[in-house]
C-alpha cells in the first residue's frame, strides 16, 4: 500500500522556499524590519 504524503523538496522549495519569499516580499519586510534570522 502506497503512503498518503510523498513530499516533492523541489516543488515545495519553489512554492515556500527563501527564493519564493524573496520575491514576494516576505525577506525583505524581515529585514527591514531588523530580525535576526530571516528564514530557517
Amino acid at each position: 500500500m502506497k503512503r498518503t504524503y510523498q513530499p516533492n523538496n523541489h516543488r515545495r522549495s519553489k512554492k515556500m522556499g527563501f527564493f519564493a519569499r524573496n520575491k514576494s516580499g516576505v525577506v525583505a519586510r524581515r529585514r527591514r524590519k531588523g530580525r535576526k534570522v530571516l528564514s530557517r
